[in-house]
């Protein structure tokens, strides 16, 4: 497997990231507020590309390959870029993805969560929990002189453990000037061990685990949302992070969020 050149960035690129995610974040939380049993996905991305805008930045999903809004809202078997509506509304006890980002000055940040709308099942919360942990799994090998195949077995080794199903077909991916720069990130086994990571590298990470099977397919309507083949629910977790010497960067999370 052959990989295009990885950028690194230059430390005022990086500080311009750190602000983007950073905003990011601030985004993330007051979607977090808004979920509740009756909202529709379409208030839902109303909200996020409202406060994107009022943080004076611009929403980088938006009419991204044809993509119609700012948010990728994904529920239940939807694993990720769920198109919002507002005719589909939330019910208690669904589990909801938001993925999206945003462009600040010119650079990019990319992340994802997955919530309960009131009360969930048992097994739907700990699938969103583990997802989340699969993350921090991986990462734990995202520093210089390690290889990026690391994190992406370390987020299969632990997610497998629990019996889910590792999404092989969607990765995470490099960012920065671009929302997809390369590398592509995998989730699932990978032989070899990729390339080797430098300090200044900028990776979008993001655990899409299943609790059935792996397999998903594309809804042939609109196109752009990805189910689970077998109807089992899915969550999704990602951040945009920094490699440096020592433990990675996360840019995109708020300092309660992490583990």
């Amino acid at each position: 497997m052959s990989f295009e050149r990885i950028s690194v960035k230059k430390p005022e690129g990086i500080e311009k990231m750190r602000e983007a995610g950073r905003r990011l974040a601030l985004v993330h939380e007051e979607l977090k507020k808004a979920v509740r049993p009756g909202i529709s996905t379409g208030e839902l991305n109303r909200i996020a590309d409202t406060v994107i805008r009022d943080l004076h930045c611009v929403p980088n999903f938006l009419d991204y390959q044809g993509f119609p809004a700012t948010a990728c809202i994904s529920v239940n078997d939807e694993v990720v870029h769920g198109i919002p509506d507002d005719s589909h509304y939330l019910d208690e006890g669904d589990i909801v993805s938001l993925d999206l980002g945003l462009i600040y000055d010119g650079w990019h940040s990319d992340a994802a969560r997955t919530y309960g709308v009131g009360e969930i099942t048992r097994e739907d919360a700990l699938l969103i929990e583990r997802t989340r942990e699969s993350f921090f799994e991986g990462i734990r090998h995202a520093r210089a002189g390690r290889h990026l195949h690391e994190i992406s077995n370390a987020i299969a080794d632990y997610a497998e453990g629990f019996g889910y199903g590792v999404v092989y077909d969607l990765c995470g991916h490099g960012i920065g000037r671009k929302l997809h720069e390369p590398p592509e990130i995998f989730n699932c086994h990978m032989q070899g061990k990729g390339p080797r990571l430098k300090a200044g590298m900028t990776l979008a990470v993001e655990p899409m685990i299943n609790a059935g099977a792996p397999d998903v397919f594309w809804d042939e309507e609109d196109g752009w949302t990805v189910l689970t083949e077998d109807g089992s629910n899915s969550a999704h977790y990602e951040n945009t992070i920094l490699i440096t010497n020592g433990d990675p960067e996360i840019l995109t999370i708020m300092k309660e969020e992490q583990i």
